[in-house]
């Protein structure tokens, strides 16, 4: 079952261990939109936009690298408040478990592909940094998210994605404004109203609800350092 979108303020706090291993981005399976039993190794499977990889609770198996795309990781807390941990982009990886059980939803956002990779394969070197470099963002987000004000989440996640994307002024958000409320712990609310007082301000151009210029970079870097 996926977990709610929700319009409201919500609680970012990593509660344990298993919540920051979610954090992880290691590779993905998709098929034709539905999901399926175990995937084959190495099998590079496609989703459609909005289907459901794996559920938290799951029994944890393959872990998997974003090819096309992206994949979307949520957590559902007890209060049925959603939780988005992560947003995965082509060549970042996802699916490490704590304790062979997935503590997060993982959820196509637009029509993606994935590689599913046996947890003995991500021993190899590559992978193993691929996996550090996410447990950094993680910690990173988690930083962001108990030290800076609204505007200055939202002045990273533009950096974040901008960087994510090689540096390009142009940034496509597969995500909606919901799903980046959710994840900056602001509500929807808030984020609309900081995209526009940016755009305001000359520092982006708005040319769609998911295309946003950066204009002034510098502008958006002096507000988070």
């Amino acid at each position: 079952m996926s977990p709610p979108v929700l319009d409201r303020e919500t609680a970012m706090t990593i509660q344990s261990s298993r919540e920051f291993a979610a954090l992880a981005r290691t590779a993905k399976v998709g098929n034709d939109g539905h999901r399926v039993g175990p995937s084959p190794v190495n099998a590079v499977i496609h989703y459609d936009i909005g289907a459901l990889i794996f559920s938290q609770g799951d029994r944890a198996g393959n872990i998997f690298t974003v090819t096309s795309g992206a994949v979307r990781l949520s957590h559902l807390l007890a209060d049925g408040r959603r939780q988005v941990l992560a947003f995965c982009m082509p060549g970042e990886v996802f699916g490490f478990a704590q304790d062979g059980i997935y503590s997060f939803f993982a959820e196509a956002i637009e029509d993606c592909s994935v590689v599913a990779h046996s947890p003995q394969e991500v021993r190899a070197a590559d992978n193993l940094n691929a996996a550090l470099s996410s447990l950094f963002s993680a910690q990173s987000h988690m930083l962001v998210l108990g030290r800076q004000c609204a505007a200055e989440r939202l002045a990273s996640f533009l950096l974040d994605m901008a960087k994510r994307q090689r540096g390009r002024r142009c940034v496509e958000l597969s995500m909606s404004r919901a799903d980046i409320a959710d994840y900056l712990g602001l509500t929807v609310e808030t984020v609309s109203r900081g995209l526009g007082k940016l755009q305001k301000d000359g520092v982006i151009l708005l040319h769609s609800a998911r295309c946003i210029e950066i204009r002034e970079p510098q502008v958006l870097r002096d507000m988070v350092e």
